[in-house]
């Protein structure tokens, strides 16, 4: 979020602030008729408007919905109820959406934020131009169907191209793209996981020992294979990777 930081460092000048159109905020009165009034400039007032906003554009713009999705799964397929716990998994997906999305950040400083600090671009053009690159890598992993499903829900009966499709439309068909893939992976996921469990039980239950819980037994071994296999590095890989065959 390298371009927020930019954009809040920018507002925060003396300059920008003297040039902006000012809201009066709070008065002071001294008590023998002087008094002060403080103000908040309107590019501030926007800017902390859009930062309660970065939780909706994390969700319905990134990718953090299919990585928090098939990392909760993994969790529910090996069975290690809050291990890791759920800090540790939103801190693995945060720092993977970034890794993931940094093209995308990079090319929204270099179109909007850069020239918005230079002076070539109105705060209105710098936002147009910021949505370009979010429009393009959401556009790469959305299926055509859930474009067409919102299409026909609002009643649009044709788009130009697909670079035209408004974000009313991309966002919600992205989500519902994203959270197919996500359950994609976890079938995957959990495939191996269910035929050692199979496997388990029906050895435990051959041996007459119905009263121990398979759960209990199988555990290490999936733990073992997971391990064997290096899970944690197939999985953050095919997370990364699935959003660059999609691009």
């Amino acid at each position: 979020m390298k371009y927020l930081l930019a954009l809040a460092l920018i507002l925060m000048l003396p300059e920008a602030q003297a040039q902006s159109v000012g809201i009066p905020a709070i008065a002071v009165d001294g008590g023998s008729g002087d008094g002060e009034t403080y103000s908040v400039t309107l590019e501030i007032l926007a800017l902390m408007t859009m930062l309660t906003l970065l939780p909706a554009i994390l969700l319905m713009m990134t990718s953090f919905t299919r990585i928090i999705i098939v990392l909760s799964i993994l969790r529910q397929a090996l069975g290690t109820a809050q291990t890791p716990s759920n800090q540790i998994i939103l801190g693995l997906a945060l720092f993977l959406t970034l890794f993931v999305m940094s093209p995308v950040f990079d090319q929204v400083y270099l179109l909007a934020v850069q020239p918005y600090l230079d002076g070539s671009l109105t705060a209105l053009d710098a936002l147009r131009a910021a949505t370009e690159p979010f429009k393009t890598f959401m556009l790469a992993q959305t299926r055509e169907t859930d474009i067409r499903m919102f299409a026909d829900i609002a009643g649009v009966t044709e788009i130009e191209s697909p670079e035209k499709t408004p974000l009313t439309l991309l966002m919600p068909a992205f989500v519902t793209s994203e959270l197919k893939t996500a359950f994609q992976i976890g079938f995957l996921i959990f495939i191996p996981f269910v035929v050692i469990d199979l496997v388990v039980a029906s050895v435990l239950m051959s041996m007459g020992m119905m009263m121990l819980s398979p759960m209990i037994v199988s555990l290490p071994f999936k733990l073992m294979l997971f391990v064997l296999v290096d899970g944690w590095a197939l999985i953050m890989g095919t997370l990364a990777s699935s959003f660059l065959v999609g691009a």
